[in-house]
């Protein structure tokens, strides 16, 4: 029996080859899968083993958000991260539609892991530490591609936050899908945990988050749907970095047959990222945040506006934002 809810928003029909086999291994293991549907959903969706809740099933659920998210959007997971929080789950992991989970994903996450530390190296292309193909995460800035990559220090830790990879057809830009090479194979390592001025993107294709960081599971809604989960994870890394929380990036659980993409709207979609990444941290760097870990909330605000201020995402997110923190107290975190 596995000790977390798993969370994916899909537009899938109960055919999907994907999620029946989740849905399968979901009951197996006893694990709670709540999947979000939107306004192209079936409203008959069915499947034993998940937990739909369609459009209609959302806006009556008892959260501001769920009545105010706009509809044909990758955002609508918040609210199945909300319901998860109301459920009384201590560990949420998400995963998307088109991510084939091995045995070892459905195994018990934990808080304190042993990793590898990474310090005082600014941008970090974590793909490095896990193969030797020239490869880079969607989000990393083009200009940071090239860096090389230290060792660091092994050590028992807790990572609230833990980015878990994927085989074959990986998270990466539409850049690179026009210039490099797949499937890949990812290799069995130790952990790599980011410390104290080291970043890397992370995405919601295969994450572990632990209570303490339930806050910062926020998806923005008013900026590119390709950047919308990579600025989340600027965002929540500059926050954990306050706190001197560690964000782990460990080896594939899953390997991914990617849902059709057309590349070239990939590309254009990317295109806020691949020129404002690297600005963006910085400017989240010079934002003054408050150490105490009860300010979560309002260093979540802080973090946000300052993305606002430089036009990064629309004047519409703060009310969003706010319904999320009114939802979270609601809920008691």
């Amino acid at each position: 029996m596995s000790n977390f809810s798993l969370v994916i928003t899909s537009i899938a029909s109960p055919q999907n080859k994907i999620l029946q086999q989740i849905a399968h291994q979901a009951k197996k293991h006893q694990v709670e899968v709540i999947l979000i549907g939107d306004r192209k959903s079936p409203n008959d969706f069915y499947l034993e083993g998940i937990n739909f809740y369609s459009i209609q099933h959302q806006r009556q659920l008892d959260f501001k958000l769920a009545k105010n998210l706009p509809e044909n959007h990758y955002s609508r997971k918040n609210i199945g991260y909300l319901v998860a929080i109301s459920k009384s789950y201590d560990v949420i992991v998400e995963t998307d539609d088109d991510n084939i989970p091995y045995p070892q994903f459905w195994q018990e996450r934990n808080l304190q892991i042993e990793a590898e530390i990474v310090e005082n190296q600014g941008w970090v292309n974590i793909y490095k530490y896990f193969t030797g193909t020239n490869i880079w995460p969607r989000g990393l800035p083009l200009e940071f591609v090239k860096q090389p990559v230290e060792n660091g220090e092994i050590k028992e830790i807790e990572a609230p936050i833990q980015q878990g990879l994927a085989n074959e057809n990986p998270d990466v830009d539409a850049i690179y899908r026009f210039v490099g090479y797949l499937p890949i194979e990812f290799k069995k390592r130790l952990p790599i945990a980011l410390g104290r001025s080291s970043f890397s993107p992370f995405n919601s294709q295969n994450t572990t988050w632990h209570k303490k960081a339930f806050p910062l599971l926020y998806l923005p809604s008013y900026c590119s749907f390709r950047m919308t989960d990579i600025w989340r994870s600027f965002v929540a890394q500059r926050i954990t970095q306050e706190y001197n929380w560690l964000i782990s990036f460990h080896s594939s659980t899953v390997y991914q047959e990617r849902n059709e993409h057309n590349i070239l709207k990939d590309f254009e979609q990317e295109i806020p990222g691949y020129l404002n990444n690297a600005n963006i941290m910085d400017s989240l760097l010079e934002t003054e945040l408050c150490s105490d870990e009860e300010g979560i909330f309002e260093n979540l605000m802080r973090s946000y506006k300052t993305l606002i201020k430089n036009g990064w995402i629309g004047n519409e997110e703060l009310f969003l934002l706010e319904n999320w923190i009114e939802d979270l107290m609601k809920l008691g975190l």
